[in-house]
């Protein structure tokens, strides 16, 4: 069975809404935080001044001072959230092309061991199969043409005047 072919265009969609939403969601729990620190430190001020009159009501009145230990206690803060570190993969350099090679193709006559005994330029094909034939002449020894495809080298000084 063949797979599915992923398609990536939608994989990026999904990815940047739900960072999207993280940081969206990592603002939100920030503002909160923010908001309960404000109202803890709000409610510690009331606390101390209402604790004041409560002390002094608990010597009139004789209340268990195991009553007022609640109060006294802080506020338990929620735990903060760890934040999710998405890695993003960085986009890795391009290598660069090689450099395309021209070629030509040229005849070529084989011994009998694949040895190149002679090149023809690519137009005198019957003169390669000539000398093929010359040289098949004899018991044993068998010669054959073959296409064979070399580099082009351009003498520097034609590149030199390419360049300018």
């Amino acid at each position: 069975m063949a797979k599915r072919i992923l398609n990536r265009r939608e994989m990026r969609a999904d990815f940047d809404a739900a960072e999207t939403r993280n940081k969206e969601e990592e603002e939100k729990d920030e503002d909160e935080d923010e908001d309960e620190d404000e109202e803890d430190g709000e409610a510690s001020d009331d606390d101390e001044a209402g604790e004041a009159a409560d002390d002094d009501d608990a010597g009139d009145e004789g209340e268990v001072d195991g009553d007022e230990d609640d109060e006294d206690a802080p506020k338990k803060k929620k735990k903060k959230v760890a934040k999710v570190k998405v890695k993003v993969a960085k986009p890795r350099a391009r290598s660069r092309t090689a450099k395309v090679v021209r070629m030509r193709v040229v005849w070529g006559v084989y011994d009998n061991s694949n040895k190149c005994v002679a090149t023809y330029e690519y137009p005198k094909r019957k003169e390669a199969d000539e000398h093929a034939a010359r040289l098949t002449t004899g018991p044993g020894k068998t010669h054959f043409v073959q296409p064979i495809k070399e580099p082009i080298e351009e003498k520097k000084e034609e590149k030199e005047e390419k360049k300018k």
